[in-house]
């Protein structure tokens, strides 16, 4: 029983990561219907940036906040330079190209800058385990599901309840139409983009305690989100959510009867025949066009 009740939150927390880096790409996609795949490099930023900062005696939570900051930064800057141009016809692909490209860059220069060992992100919340149930946990993990409700929440009020949330709605129901009355929709994108850029920074600031900081913490963690995303229906934010956590929980639940191994082999497998059975995904709706 505890080790059931030991995967399960520690599914529960790992989850809580893939379904805040699903919203990301629900962002994007959104208002765009083009998404960054630099998008894992943007989490590492978060936790790398947040490491540096703190490096040069500022604290960890200004730090993080920069760091943040800085990110939303970078992913409108991607937006701009590398999509923007390469996604003016209905199925240009070409930002696929560029953005995977611009990771790679990534990737490599904090390499090179950052090196390539992982590095320890100090939290108060990450040093001593707690018992729940028998099983032991970080508070820092327990942060993680706690932060995504109040994401997921302040997203949906966001959407519902402020003007630049209903105009990026209106983007994402009809670009063309949110053009003729008055919406600036390159810049309702370029904004999604740094909202996006927001939630995959903070996702890694979060994890960075228990998981260490590295300049390659980004790439595996960016796939499973964008699966999670596809998954679930890129188009329902609730539902990614709901994938999110469910993949997390199914993830420690292989590792632990099973082996480490087989995590992703058995994951990306059960995401693949998903797929087959549900090509709109789990939540998603069959789009028609009108002619």
């Amino acid at each position: 029983m505890e080790a059931v009740i030991q995967y399960l939150l520690t599914g529960l927390s790992v989850g809580s990561v893939y379904a805040m880096m699903g919203l990301g790409f629900y962002v994007m996609w959104s208002a765009a219907k083009a998404v960054n795949f630099t998008y894992g490099d943007i989490f590492m930023l978060g936790a790398v940036l947040t490491v540096v900062l703190m490096d040069i005696g500022i604290g960890l939570l200004p730090a993080a906040l920069l760091a943040i900051l800085a990110s939303a930064a970078g992913a409108a800057a991607i937006e701009r330079g590398f999509v923007r141009p390469f996604n003016r016809e209905a199925n240009a692909i070409g930002w696929m190209l560029t953005t995977i490209a611009v990771g790679t860059m990534l990737e490599s220069s904090t390499t090179a800058l950052f090196g390539s060992n992982p590095r320890m992100l100090p939290s108060p919340l990450a040093q001593e385990p707690i018992r729940l149930g028998g099983a032991g946990i970080y508070p820092q993990e327990l942060l993680l599901p706690a932060a995504l409700v109040v994401v997921t929440a302040a997203l949906e009020l966001f959407y519902r309840r402020t003007l630049l949330g209903r105009a990026m709605r209106a983007v994402a129901y009809n670009r063309t139409a949110a053009g003729l009355v008055g919406i600036d929709a390159d810049r309702i994108t370029l904004i999604a983009f740094a909202l996006a850029g927001v939630l995959g920074a903070l996702a890694g600031v979060l994890i960075g305690p228990v998981v260490q900081a590295s300049s390659t913490m980004g790439a595996i963690i960016g796939l499973k989100g964008f699966m999670v995303a596809i998954i679930a229906g890129i188009a329902n934010a609730r539902g990614v959510v709901i994938a999110g956590l469910l993949y997390g929980v199914t993830e420690k639940f292989i590792e632990g009867y099973l082996s480490t191994a087989a995590r992703d082999a058995i994951g990306f497998t059960l995401m693949v025949l998903l797929l087959l059975l549900f090509p709109q995904g789990l939540f998603g709706k069959k789009e028609f066009s009108k002619v």
